[in-house]
């Protein structure tokens, strides 16, 4: 029998709020295929799992006043929202590159439905970001995520509010390196467009007459597109080691 259930509840509630936070943005989570109450399960089965963990941590702030108990709960979300959106904005990274790829590689239809969201979507970015995403999960990138909310009570324990300052730098960072390794892994399909287009314009100087772009085109997108199948594993590949160093070094 449960000696204090009402204080039990109550430090769940606290170790729901850092987890749970998490995956209402973490990438794949997060998603508008997958429903509210599976989400909300996970979290809640998420937070009993890791409870006895830190029982010791998180029992004794529970008797205090309400006002410090809502503060707790603020600060709880903010931190969990926080370690989830680096793990989102990193994702959201290839969904750049890939749709800085299609437009170098002249892959401009129409957008269809995204596979993840409820949005209109590049059909390339909707592959390679919904590719790299299926291979985080085979390669356990949620494992890394939730070790690294338990492993964070050491460096932010509970209670302890987690400065504005340190949350953009974590924020910042994430962006520049989603960036960096964006760029790198979408900078062989910017420079064949560029001497591509670079091409087409010398032999429509040499043949104003002839509708150079409209011939063009097809063959862009065949040599972007047999670049791609001959790149696309070493893009993925980068792209995905890249993710487990970020979080390697937070």
């Amino acid at each position: 029998m449960i000696p204090d259930p009402q204080g039990t509840i109550m430090a769940l509630f606290l170790a729901f709020c850092r987890i749970g936070a998490c995956v209402m943005v973490m990438p794949g989570f997060s998603s508008a295929r997958l429903p509210m109450q599976i989400r909300l399960l996970l979290a809640l089965a998420l937070a009993m799992a890791i409870l006895p963990l830190l029982w010791d941590g998180i029992y004794p702030l529970v008797r205090t006043d309400t006002i410090s108990f809502l503060k707790i709960m603020f600060f709880e979300s903010l931190i969990g929202a926080t370690f989830g959106m680096i793990a989102h904005l990193y994702v959201l990274g290839m969904q750049f590159a890939a749709t800085a790829i299609g437009t170098a590689i002249a892959f401009t239809g129409p957008p269809a439905q995204d596979v993840l969201e409820d949005t209109s979507e590049n059909q390339l970015a909707s592959m390679l970001a919904y590719g790299v995403l299926l291979l985080l999960f085979i390669l356990d990138f949620h494992h890394v995520i939730f070790r690294a909310i338990v492993e964070s009570y050491s460096s932010i324990p509970l209670g302890g509010a987690m400065t504005a300052q340190r949350m953009l730098i974590s924020l910042t960072d994430t962006i520049v390196a989603s960036f960096n390794i964006a760029l790198r892994v979408a900078s062989p399909f910017i420079l064949y467009g560029f001497l591509f287009n670079t091409a087409v314009g010398l032999v429509n100087k040499l043949a104003p007459q002839i509708p150079v772009y409209f011939i063009s085109t097809p063959y862009a997108l065949a040599g972007g597109l047999l670049l791609l199948y001959f790149g696309i594993a070493a893009l993925v590949n980068q792209y995905v080691t890249g993710f487990f160093r970020v979080f390697a070094n937070m």
